[in-house]
């Protein structure tokens, strides 16, 4: 456990909350997360893991700018929901993708756990994205995303960040409880 990891953790658990909450907070605090969080999995060889941190980036911006720009007549974004057939073609592409990450990976690296690595990479950025365009069903696939992590990071001895993950879970849940309830009283 470094000083990074902890770091990180603080400032993710508060990233989250900010999310969950629907505060634009949340994007630059998550930047900041992000960048500690890229050199703690290139240290721990979770070669996924940072690929995933560098695309959070551009999705932390992207997010930040959509939250704050992306409604159209200057009216806050709301929480939307998917149909089932977009959940359907994101949980496909997320499968194919974790399938062909995963292959890359365990071919042509030394990465610790390369499939289980892909497996969060993919479902991490469909996640991120679906947060990004405020729609509910993220918290479902950040609470798929967040058990994996837990016993991936663990496996790595990143015991603090594989804590930060069952509070990503518990966090992820009460998202999905209110962004939920959001989207009820305020469907698009």
């Amino acid at each position: 456990m470094s000083i990074l990891e902890i770091g990180g953790t603080i400032l993710g658990v508060f990233g989250v909350w900010l999310m969950l909450n629907q505060s634009i907070w949340g994007w630059p605090v998550g930047l900041v997360q992000v960048s500690i969080y890229t050199w703690v999995f290139f240290d721990a060889r979770l070669l996924s893991g940072v690929l995933l941190q560098i695309i959070y980036l551009l999705i932390h911006a992207y997010g930040w700018w959509h939250w704050l720009l992306g409604s159209k007549n200057s009216e806050p974004l709301r929480v939307s929901s998917l149909s089932s057939l977009a959940i359907l073609g994101w949980i496909l592409l997320g499968a194919v993708g974790t399938a062909g990450w995963g292959w890359f990976m365990d071919k042509t690296t030394d990465a610790a756990l390369p499939w289980w690595d892909a497996f969060i990479l993919v479902f991490s950025l469909i996640s991120q994205w679906l947060q990004a365009r405020k729609n509910v069903e993220c918290w479902l696939g950040w609470m798929i995303v967040n058990t994996v992590a837990m016993g991936v990071y663990w496996a790595n001895d990143l015991k603090t960040t594989s804590v930060l993950y069952g509070i990503f879970l518990l966090m992820a849940f009460g998202g999905w409880c209110q962004w939920r309830r959001s989207f009820e009283l305020n469907p698009v």
